[in-house]
């Protein structure tokens, strides 16, 4: 591979906004990212978790398409025909609530226009604002197959949709049923699980008296924060062990308000020590309510309406909002006498609507539901028979949990954007499931109910490839590789698409099947959330977000990536600041000028010399390259990017940049042949880092790969490898006391207050053999002149024999303890040198002492295993030595 003219090739600086659009640009016009499902190399897939069509790139999203694009730019690399499937979710509440706040603003309301125009607003709301997401995946540097983008409204999808719904329809696992659910009073339908969020709340508990106001007469005390739902009671629960209330166990007691008795109940469920040991039970408002009404056939009124006002009770309280009511209903019993206590303030926990805020109401409600058992038990054999495996390990009880306990699923909701529910009511009562290619008799109605957005996503790993038709792609790509997501959806998206991907697989009629008892995808990553540097978890209210384009317009894309990888190991939360990617942009552009100024200095990639022929460092840069390929492509294959991304950074900076290049400089001094062997070995070193780094860094890696080697981009060059040849441990050995020797020189120099760049006439001795090899890598990194030697060394007897003063180092390494005897005169602060030699000395004498102490301790030696106390004994003899040697060194600077 030939070279261009490197130095020319590389811009002055590395200034990612003047390159990564154009980079990007690039590879999607070449067709990179594209997936052949032709080819013969084996199939690799992602599809992507598709972001709701009304949102923006936040740091969550930032760090899924990170990981996803890190794993597929690998496999890619590594031959695999790879496919990253991108789309987006229709989003039916938080679009529906986009476009009627837009029409409100023109005074104008969806039922104003009717259903078929306020949907044609929507699409073209879409069309002109939905795109914006995909501009910033283009930004983050996405691999993604934009030819096969999908969204879930598109005609393949709603096909799939239907069809679903009608084998599901037909196996009798949808049903309609009235049961409670999470209600919106503000949005006027039901809500998912997933859409309500907990919020503590001050509010009042308030206890009040049912039955006699005489004391000697039946009555029951009980205690709510909701007051207004006591219209709505049908029971009083105690415990059946409860003494208190024996006796008033099937009785009944007057309703403040109503016509009515309510009888007392004894149920499992009340916990005798809260409070009066009694409590209210409104089974169409609460869901243990309705629970326990159930299980004692209580009568079910529903006393809300859509809106959330009081209806249908009968009482003055009819039309008042449910907070209005709140008051009016405790004011009503206070004139009664019935209010036992208040307490004010009352912390407790309500869930709230994430879309429009106020707080959901459970009520029951006449809904389509999914039945889940059995799809559940399926979903959860996938994982129990390895059948899909889920990263981290510790996560596998949550996911048992969740789906062994799951109850059924209601997907209507009450909308107008989504897919709409596929059944049909006929003139004379008729009800009917029609497929995709069935059409209804005319003069039949369509329900008006939408599905659940979760519903038509839960289809997407085979329905964005074409299912329910056999196509290409899904015999290439499907079940899919791996998806990867953040632990907090497990239990909402995750097992929906597990249990419809499970459902699929198993069947085999009607052209439906995708593949026998197929799973939707092989492996499940969890990752955790990102959180600012101080560890919370980031939200508006506290002003601690992050905008990710913000960072990348600031720091660049790479920096971004490389920040959210390298904190990422599977099912951990990430901590991230500013400081975090200034530290990742400081290493993009170490990494530029590196090779800059290796480019510079020859570095090309060729076919190396024998190893025989390389140096000590040539061999040791090598052995260490293939050992750090080694764990990243551990770290990678184990989902651990930290790991992989640490490695990486650390070959790179201190090992490459802060010793080899430096080692380079000696050897290029040497002549053109050392020369030449040195910029070969630089050349491959690079290579391999360069594109072992471009999955998480692709835009630098890409710029600086090109100009290396000349080759057409480092986005389909193949994965680096380790060389195979045996690790040289010699090597290994001799650098790395090389490396102790050198930074304790340095440190000596440093603490002596020596100019950095002055060169100090120097004695070594005790060096090995292989050592004295790396001496001209000492002499010329620790800026030493041998003795003799001259070259403008300082001091009177400098180019002698013996100095005038010395000073000396000594160094246990692994291999030897070497000294070095440096010329001080004129030079060495005596006070100076005398501070460190006591601090290490007292250094010294502690470990003495410690160790000393240990190897004392009958009972301690009694218990501890042989290779711990033959590790404190040589920890021991080491400090002993120390001791000796350090009072030695500092009795002779007191001497001085």
């Amino acid at each position: 591979m030939t070279t261009p003219d490197a130095p020319n090739a590389l811009p002055a600086a590395w200034n990612p906004a003047e390159h990564e659009e154009s980079l990007y640009e690039g590879w999607v016009s070449a067709g990179y990212f594209h997936a052949d499902e032709t080819s013969d190399k084996p199939g690799y897939s992602i599809v992507l978790p598709p972001p709701n069509v009304t949102g923006s790139l936040h740091m969550g999203h930032a760090l899924d398409h990170t990981l996803m694009d890190t794993l597929t730019r690998r496999k890619r690399m590594q031959g695999y025909e790879v496919l990253w499937l991108p789309g987006m979710d229709h989003a039916g509440i938080a679009t529906q609530s986009i476009v009627e706040k837009r029409l409100a603003e023109d005074g104008v309301t969806k039922e104003e226009l009717g259903r078929e125009t306020f949907i044609e607003k929507v699409w073209e709301w879409k069309r002109e604002s939905g795109g914006t997401i995909q501009g910033q995946m283009r930004r983050l540097g996405d691999g993604v197959d934009w030819e096969r983008d999908r969204f879930t409204m598109d005609e393949g999808l709603s096909r799939a949709v239907q069809a679903i719904f009608k084998k599901l329809y037909d196996d009798g696992l949808i049903y309609r049923a009235e049961r409670l659910v999470n209600w919106s009073p503000v949005l006027q339908t039901a809500i998912s699980d997933i859409e309500v969020k907990f919020d503590e709340v001050e509010g009042e508990l308030v206890s009040f008296r049912y039955g006699s106001m005489n004391d000697d007469e039946p009555h029951i005390v009980v205690a709510t924060t909701r007051m207004e739902t006591m219209l709505g009671d049908t029971a009083i629960a105690v415990h059946p062990d409860d003494e208190r209330y024996r006796q008033l166990v099937g009785t009944e007691l007057e309703h403040p308000f109503l016509d009515r008795k309510i009888p007392v109940i004894a149920d499992d469920y009340v916990d005798p020590e809260f409070g009066s040991g009694a409590v209210k039970i409104t089974p169409a408002h609460d869901p243990n309510d309705f629970e326990m009404g159930l299980r004692h056939s209580l009568p079910m009124p529903t006393i809300m309406d859509e809106t959330g006002a009081i209806a249908g009770t009968g009482t003055r309280f009819d039309g008042l909002d449910r907070f209005e009511a709140r008051v009016r209903v405790r004011e009503a019993l206070a004139e009664q006498g019935r209010i036992v206590k208040e307490i004010r303030p009352y912390l407790h926990s309500v869930g709230h609507s994430e879309r429009s805020g106020e707080s959901i109401e459970p009520r029951l409600s006449l809904q389509w539901w999914v039945k889940v058992d059995g799809l559940a038990k399926a979903a959860g054999d996938a994982v129990r028979d390895g059948g899909t495996v889920i990263h981290p390990k510790s996560q596998e009880p949550r996911w048992f949990d969740w789906v062994d306990g799951m109850h059924d699923w209601c997907i209507s909701r009450q909308l107008w954007w989504g897919h709409r529910i596929p059944i049909w009511y006929g003139p004379d009562g008729e009800v009917a499931c029609f497929g995709p290619d069935e059409t209804p008799p005319a003069g039949w109605e369509q329900d008006p109910d939408v599905l659940d957005t979760w519903f038509s996503s839960g289809l997407w790993p085979f329905s964005t490839m074409g299912w329910p038709d056999s196509t290409a792609t899904l015999d290439k790509f499907y079940p899919t590789s791996v998806l990867v997501t953040g632990y907090d959806i497990l239990f909402f998206w995750v097992a929906r698409m597990m249990m419809f991907g499970t459902y699929v697989g198993a069947l085999d009629d009607a052209g439906l099947a995708v593949r026998s008892a197929a799973v939707p995808f092989e492996n499940v990553l969890l990752h955790g959330l990102v959180r600012d540097e101080h560890g919370r978890k980031m939200s508006k209210s506290k002003g601690n977000g992050i905008d990710p384009l913000d960072w990348i317009d600031r720091f660049g894309a790479d920096a971004l990536r490389f920040t959210l990888a390298r904190g990422s190991n599977p099912g951990s939360d990430i901590s991230v600041g500013e400081s975090h990617a200034q530290s990742s942009r400081n290493f993009a552009t170490k990494l530029f000028n590196a090779t800059k100024f290796a480019l510079m200095n020859g570095a090309r990639v060729g076919e190396l010399p024998a190893r025989d022929e390389l140096t000590v460092a040539d061999r040791w840069i090598l052995g260490r390259l293939d050992q750090v390929l080694a764990d990243v492509d551990a770290g990678f294959e184990n989902y651990e990017f930290a790991k992989a991304c640490e490695a990486l950074y650390h070959f790179a900076w201190d090992e490459v940049c802060d010793w080899y290049l430096e080692l380079a400089k000696v050897q290029n001094a040497e002549g053109p042949e050392r020369a030449e062997a040195t910029a070969l070995v630089l050349g491959t070193v690079l290579d391999k880092l360069l594109r072992a780094l471009s999955p998480v860094m692709p835009f630098v890696t890409e710029t600086l790969w090109k100009a290396l080697t000349g080759g057409e981009s480092v986005v389909i060059a193949p994965w680096p490898e380790p060389s195979g040849q045996p690790a040289d441990t010699a090597a290994a050995t001799a650098v790395e006391d090389l490396q102790k020797l050198v930074t304790e020189v340095r440190r000596f120099r440093s603490d002596q207050g020596l100019n950095p760049g002055q060169r100090v006439a120097a004695r070594v001795s005790g060096l090995t053999a292989e050592l004295e090899d790396t001496r001209k890598y000492l002499d010329s990194l620790a800026r030493l002149t041998p003795a003799g030697a001259g070259s403008g060394a300082s001091g009177p007897n400098a180019t002698g024999d013996d100095f005038a003063v010395t000073a000396t180092v000594e160094v246990r390494l692994s291999s030897c303890t070497p000294t070095v005897d440096i010329d001080t005169s004129g030079q060495v602060d005596v006070e100076a040198e005398r501070k460190r030699a006591a601090k290490d000395l007292a250094a010294a004498e502690k470990e003495l002492a410690g160790t000393t102490a240990k190897l004392g301790n009958e009972q301690f030696l009694a218990k501890a295993p042989d290779a711990v106390v033959a590790k404190i004994t040589a920890r021991r003899d080491l400090a002993e030595a120390e001791v000796a040697r350090l009072s030695a060194k500092l009795a002779e600077l007191n001497a001085r």
